[in-house]
């Protein structure tokens, strides 16, 4: 299966970007790719820098405007396409959702975000109640999908879960990037260390990874930073953690990789890690803290 990695720098109009979104789909399509993925909350700028009440207009009913003109879309192009949209539940009830929408246009399931961070520039528990839909993979025309957003990618714990309920593969929409004041060296062991944990990932549960990041800058619309830029680098890991494909930090692209799940098998009966867990020793997994003085 070829797929697609879209990394594309967004701007505070909402048109101009679906439809910059909407050529790069049509590009990757034309070049055979059977699932598109684009990066977290893609429709607007990273609204997360600041806690600003008018910002939940942003937010939109699912299904709604965008499940049902990127469905038109995917079901035009016969690809399988996974969405990142700031969900309205209800009033004073909001989610960072991921949606896949199948090639026929229906919606073939949904994540909401898990894990909320709450650091200077992403203050997202202002925004987002944590999801209530579990680690479950979305069946799909191309596989079982294991989408997740952002924050969850640093939890092995999600990861695995996924893969325990039948992932064929990973997926993480996300939207990182530097805080300014940082000096180049923390900067590039932030990106290695985004990178190495979700490779694990991919090893320890052997199922390959895609990651899909924004790139360019973007504004603190407060001023009480000097905003974010963020660091792209989407990319696509096989089942050993090998790369398949890589982005720059800089550049907007189409990032079209080949995905072979039959590898899946073959990597676990050589690396039989599924085999080998202890599950019988694992409970203390549950708890917040294991007082060393207990």
């Amino acid at each position: 299966m070829k797929a697609a990695l879209i990394q594309i720098t967004h701007s505070a109009d909402k048109l101009s970007n679906i439809s910059k979104l909407e050529k790069h789909i049509e590009s990757a399509a034309r070049e055979g790719a059977k699932l598109i993925v684009l990066s977290e909350l893609h429709n607007s700028l990273y609204f997360c820098q600041t806690e600003d009440t008018d910002q939940f207009d942003l937010a939109e009913e699912i299904p709604g405007t965008s499940t049902e003109y990127f469905g038109i879309l995917a079901k035009r192009l016969g690809i399988v396409l996974v969405l990142s949209l700031f969900e309205k539940r209800t009033a004073g009830l909001y989610h960072n959702t991921a949606i896949v929408i199948e090639k026929d246009g229906s919606i073939a399931g949904k994540y909401r975000k898990m894990h909320i961070p709450d650091d200077p520039a992403y203050y997202e528990k202002f925004y987002f109640t944590p999801g209530d839909l579990g680690f479950s993979p979305i069946k799909t025309s191309v596989g079982k999908l294991g989408v997740m957003i952002c924050w969850d990618q640093w939890y092995p714990e999600a990861a695995r879960l996924m893969a325990l309920a039948g992932a064929d593969i990973l997926i993480y929409p996300t939207a990182i990037g530097w805080e300014s004041t940082d000096s180049d060296e923390e900067k590039n062991r932030q990106v290695e260390a985004w990178q190495t944990i979700q490779r694990g990932h991919a090893i320890a549960n052997g199922i390959p990874l895609i990651a899909v990041n924004r790139t360019g800058y973007e504004a603190d619309p407060s001023g009480a930073t000097n905003g974010i830029t963020f660091w792209g680098n989407s990319f696509a890991v096989g089942q050993q953690g090998e790369w398949l494909a890589q982005a720059t930090f800089d550049q907007e692209t189409t990032l079209l990789v080949d995905i072979d799940f039959s590898r899946n098998e073959s990597v676990r009966r050589i690396w039989p890690f599924f085999r080998d867990r202890r599950i019988d020793a694992y409970n203390e997994i549950t708890k917040r803290y294991i007082d060393p003085q207990h």
